[in-house]
């Protein structure tokens, strides 16, 4: 495949003028034509002609539970084919489907329907599951959000190795409050395997810097489950500010977070740090109505998500729309498009292979208008859309 005339958005982050020639499910080259002049043979090529549009690497979701109708705490393969579906058609083209809180065997049989779907099913034409994102059962009663609390317990080595086993090391971030009995023990123990990522939390700053020291690198839902940052008691973002190893995550949804603060993160982490995700549930991509997660009932109205007090119940909103949103909101397109697709594969350590148009990495690729229409979707070298 040849994609030509477009805008690329490189490795450097800014826009250029090249051609991609794609082999197999590769970038096999970037070429530029100077003065008209064709460098390349496009003779056995598939052209798309990005005339007027850019060309951005396909986004990563890290954290987000569903869409239309299902849920990855489903268990069961349908529902993660139907997601992985709707994913890809909107630009999102790898993904870590993200569980709730709840009961024991309910998470390590929605950890195995995981794993069996990457392993048996996965299907080209659905987005990839990179890892799975355990959020909760190790988190904090007092900042519960919409988990479900009875179900949550102290983190324990115990516990962790069943959920690792039952997703067979597809687990890549466990969500943490480090405030809890033994999560610095976890978290210092297991880090080398997984992700732990400061969520759902009470913790002070002094206790975060120390989950921060033994080895967590990241920072749920940004402001969303945590203290609000105050002058004399900084808190979570105060800590994750002064620990520049780690990542923040933000929903950039419209409902989260307040534009303005948007624009503080960036300028606070920069846009190395930033990660945006959705935090989607199960009525992204569908009509108001009456939905559930992590087995509560939640209520979508004007596509906002609550639970029956009010508590805001994950976003009905895709990762490309946050992103598109994001910039609305005064975030420089490149840096809305670094923290949608770079940032996010640097968090899982897979930025070898995917996450920017670069010769031999994946060949996942978004051909979108000025206007940030999505015109194509490339997927492992092959028109999607």
């Amino acid at each position: 495949m040849i994609i030509k005339n477009g805008m690329i958005y490189s490795d450097q982050n800014a826009f250029v003028p090249l051609d991609i020639i794609t082999a197999n499910d590769t970038i096999q080259q970037l070429s530029i034509n100077e003065d008209g002049a064709q460098c390349y043979d496009s003779t056995n090529h598939q052209v798309i002609d990005a005339t007027d549009c850019y060309v951005i690497p396909g986004l990563t979701d890290l954290h987000f539970h569903g869409c239309v109708g299902f849920d990855a705490c489903d268990s069961a393969i349908d529902a993660i084919e139907t997601i992985a579906s709707y994913e890809l058609s909107h630009g999102i083209t790898t993904i870590c489907p993200t569980t709730m809180t709840l009961p024991e065997e309910e998470l390590l049989s929605i950890l195995s329907t995981i794993h069996n779907y990457k392993t048996t099913h996965s299907d080209p034409n659905h987005a990839d599951v990179l890892g799975i994102y355990l959020e909760g059962p190790f988190l904090s009663k007092s900042k519960k959000g919409a988990q479900d609390s009875t179900h949550m317990v102290a983190p324990n080595v115990s516990l962790y190795e069943k959920l690792t086993t039952a997703a067979h090391g597809l687990i890549k971030f466990v969500a943490i409050a480090p405030e809890e009995t033994n999560a610095l023990d976890l978290i210092e123990r297991f880090h080398n395997e997984v992700t732990f990522t400061i969520a759902h939390t009470i913790s002070d700053y002094d206790t975060c810097m120390q989950a921060f020291n033994v080895g967590a690198r990241q920072v749920t839902h940004l402001f969303n489950a945590m203290p609000s940052l105050h002058h004399r008691s900084p808190g979570v973002i105060g800590a994750a500010f002064d620990s520049p190893h780690s990542h923040v995550e933000l929903i950039a949804d419209g409902n989260h977070i307040h534009p303005s603060v948007v624009r503080l993160t960036f300028q606070l982490f920069s846009d190395d740090r930033v990660i945006l995700v959705s935090d989607s549930m199960c009525a992204t991509g569908m009509p108001d109505g009456n939905y559930s997660l992590g087995g509560q009932d939640v209520y979508v109205k004007d596509s906002v998500a609550e639970l029956e007090d009010q508590t805001i119940a994950g976003s009905t909103t895709n990762l490309y729309d946050c992103m598109c949103r994001a910039v609305k909101m005064g975030i420089p397109l490149e840096s809305a498009i670094k923290a949608a697709c770079e940032n996010p594969i640097k968090a899982l350590g897979l930025y070898d292979t995917y996450g920017s148009i670069t010769p031999n990495k994946k060949a996942n690729l978004l051909v979108v208008s000025k206007d940030l229409q999505i015109r194509h979707i490339i997927k492992d070298g092959k028109l999607f859309k």
